[in-house]
């Protein structure tokens, strides 16, 4: 995803979501200055040209809905007034399996914003054994073997 930012030469922004996550969390929230008796508006991860939202079904409903206007509308609204988000602006998401503990079922119009879902699984054994053995015979950069004195 990173990547796909930088190819685009656009800002990059990751979320974790977790059940705690508030929308202002992702949007953003205005913050009152006692010196100035003002508000200043800090911006959420949201405002960014690539968003990555990992984890997104761990969200609550009541957040997801926040993520779901701005994907709908490349817009957020905070306290009545509307934001503009950057063009161009995409989400990729990963979520875990709806039968896991502590994950929420996205709302049927929020997976309709994605163009793609790649259900993932697990290779077979042997293509994990295989992996194991080409991870274990591989020598870390730092390997004491490298520096040996002559």
């Amino acid at each position: 995803a990173h990547t796909l930012a930088d190819s685009i030469g656009g800002t990059f922004k990751r979320l974790q979501f977790t059940p705690d996550l508030l929308p202002s969390d992702i949007i953003g929230y205005n913050l009152y200055r006692q010196h100035n008796g003002g508000f200043d508006f800090i911006a959420g991860p949201v405002f960014s040209n690539l968003l990555l939202a990992d984890e997104i079904n761990r969200a609550s409903p009541r957040t997801q809905s926040a993520l779901l206007e701005s994907m709908n509308e490349r817009q957020v609204s905070i306290d009545g007034e509307t934001r503009a988000l950057p063009e161009p602006f995409l989400v990729v998401a990963t979520q875990n399996d709806t039968s896991a503990t502590g994950t929420f079922p996205l709302p049927e119009p929020q997976l309709d914003r994605f163009l793609l879902s790649i259900p993932m699984s697990l290779p077979r054994e042997e293509i994990q054994l295989d992996i194991l053995k080409f991870h274990a015979n591989r020598r870390s950069p730092a390997d004491p073997a490298d520096h040996r004195d002559a």
